[in-house]
């Protein structure tokens, strides 16, 4: 008798909701989608310009595995900064793992006339040449804004799980993300795009398509990529 096959999700240990279109809601895949939580794997543990401790990797790679053996046909990720260890934790398993959206820029690039594309992050203080490295971005290639200086984001996402706010200001956040796209957008007038490192952010993806005129990319796109790679092909994301 065969399993029935899901897209597996590493979600980082935080108390914050996820409403539709977060990477963190099983709903926001249009898939079946299985979440697993990894302990003790904090925002400020990830979101960082360092790979995550050891200890923290090691536990991703087990998450992983549990995941592949449950049925997962596919692997991705709550949060692109683990960009960092998306090879270790590739190797690790059989099927096809994206943990970050930063991995869809070349692609993106290529399908748009290798323009620039704006990547808005969780935090581009943070965001080093080295993870941009991983995905393999070369900085010119890029241009970031970063969400950290958003109040509402900050107090619920990048503070540690005790820390975080049980609430979410998605007002705040949409319109701190919009007013971010468009700044990037009229300092590079060819800008060709948008990628959403974070996966808090998908769910404004489309106010911020409309605002812009560009078009948006996030992990959700690279799930259903992978996914049909691995026999959800019937399935459409959100």
């Amino acid at each position: 008798m065969s399993r029935s096959r899901f897209i597996g999700v590493l979600m980082l240990d935080t108390r914050f909701p996820r409403p539709l279109g977060d990477a963190g809601n099983v709903e926001s895949y249009g898939m079946p989608a299985r979440l697993r939580v990894v302990p003790n794997a904090g925002s400020p543990d990830i979101v960082r310009d360092a790979m995550p401790p050891e200890h923290l990797v090691q536990a991703f790679i087990l998450a992983a595995r549990e995941l592949e053996a449950e049925g997962a046909c596919a692997i991705v990720s709550t949060c692109g900064f683990l960009i960092r260890v998306q090879a270790e934790i590739a190797q690790a398993v059989r099927v096809p793992v994206m943990l970050s959206a930063l991995s869809l820029v070349p692609m993106v690039r290529a399908a748009h006339g290798k323009r620039p594309v704006g990547v808005l992050t969780a935090s581009a203080s943070e965001l080093g040449p080295d993870a941009l490295c991983a995905a393999g971005i070369a900085p010119g290639d890029v241009r970031l804004a970063g969400m950290e200086d958003c109040g509402a984001f900050k107090e619920a996402i990048l503070r540690p799980k005790a820390e975080q706010s049980t609430q979410l200001d998605q007002d705040a956040i949409r319109a701190a993300a919009i007013a971010k796209a468009e700044h990037l957008c009229a300092g590079t007038a060819d800008l060709a795009a948008f990628v959403l490192e974070c996966g808090n952010l998908p769910p404004y993806a489309a106010e911020i398509e409309a605002a812009t005129g560009r078009r948006v990319y996030s992990i959700l796109d690279g799930a259903r990529l992978i996914a049909k790679r691995g026999g959800l092909g019937g399935f459409e994301t959100t």
